[in-house]
């Protein structure tokens, strides 16, 4: 009987792939983006904003996502289709979701739409971690861990439309948290740099903040505007 070639091939090439990390439900990383983001940057750009269903939330940082990511710069994502969103299993947590991690997509909405596509590109790859409810829950806990808002206004830095050193949006960041965070900046109408999200690094635990492998490129100006909200 003549061996089945085809098959083998197949075969050899699956295990080159589990060894480079490549299929879709690998969910190997190293550390996690913990992003929050300003609201009053993200209304004030050319992207429209709706606030949601519950009405205007407060004037915080929002949580935009818990993402894991390798120290290469890279990061997995949609890591397993077959594992879909299920409002049930955060059901308790749903109140604080709705304050803490809001959307401002339009048109209004209640989030569902926002926390399934979290899950479903970024969530999904750290099963191997926290489950669905772990997930949202831990970055939730981090909000509270790490109050941006209160660290910012302690060093002077208020969201009233003035402009503020990077620097020192860093320094007043970093002596709060302990580590250094990287700042994202956006456009206003008028073309001014804009204080828009922080990333803070988190162990592949979801619980502690760590010092980031790698920082984004944040495409920050010197001094930039926190606008209000």
């Amino acid at each position: 009987m003549k061996p089945n070639f085809s098959l083998f091939i197949c075969f050899v090439c699956f295990l080159t792939l589990q060894q480079l990390h490549l299929p879709c439900f690998a969910q190997d990383f190293d550390f996690f983006y913990f992003v929050q983001q300003w609201p009053g940057a993200y209304c004030d750009s050319r992207q429209s904003c709706c606030y949601p269903k519950t009405g205007k939330p407060a004037a915080d940082f929002g949580i935009h996502g818990l993402w894991p990511n390798y120290k290469s710069g890279g990061w997995p994502q949609n890591c397993n289709p077959d594992s879909e969103f299920d409002e049930s299993q955060i059901s308790d947590l749903l109140s604080n979701m709705q304050t803490e991690w809001p959307t401002l997509s339009c048109p209004s909405n209640d989030g569902v739409k926002f926390w399934t596509h979290e899950w479903t590109k970024h969530g999904t790859c750290a099963e191997s971690e926290l489950d669905q409810h772990d997930y949202f829950h831990a970055a939730l806990k981090l909000k509270q861990k790490a109050n941006l808002l209160h660290a910012l206004s302690n060093a002077g830095i208020k969201p009233n439309d003035e402009f503020y050193g990077l620097r020192e949006i860093k320094k007043a960041i970093e002596e709060a948290i302990g580590f250094t965070p990287g700042i994202e900046c956006n456009k206003d109408s008028s073309h001014n740099s804009q204080l828009y999200q922080i990333y803070l690094c988190v162990d592949t635990s979801g619980a502690e903040f760590i010092e980031c492998p790698v920082l984004p490129h944040g495409r920050c100006d010197s001094r930039i505007q926190f606008p209000k909200f």
